[in-house]
């Protein structure tokens, strides 16, 4: 397995982006031994998650920017706001 080893906990959403699909690249070339298909299998599904939690935050931060009059960013509300 050419996985890292990094903890997915700590990736930017573009390192687990880029891991993923190389862990779904190995898996859909059937080339991995059955435990490490399940170990990669396993880490996918944390990458996975991790890039669906970042995508999400960055939404939620999208979100609270509030614009004035003409459509000009004011800043950001707090997420927890309202």
């Amino acid at each position: 397995m050419s996985e890292t080893q990094t903890p997915v906990e700590e990736m930017s959403f573009e390192q687990a982006m880029a891991e993923l699909e190389r862990a779904v690249d190995q898996l859909e070339r059937g080339d991995v031994a059955l435990d490490d298909s399940i170990a990669l299998y396993e880490r996918g599904a944390a990458l996975k998650k991790r890039c669906e939690d970042e995508l999400k935050r960055a939404e939620e931060k999208v979100a609270a920017i509030t614009l004035d009059a003409s459509g000009t960013p004011t800043g950001t509300q707090p997420l927890d706001a309202g």
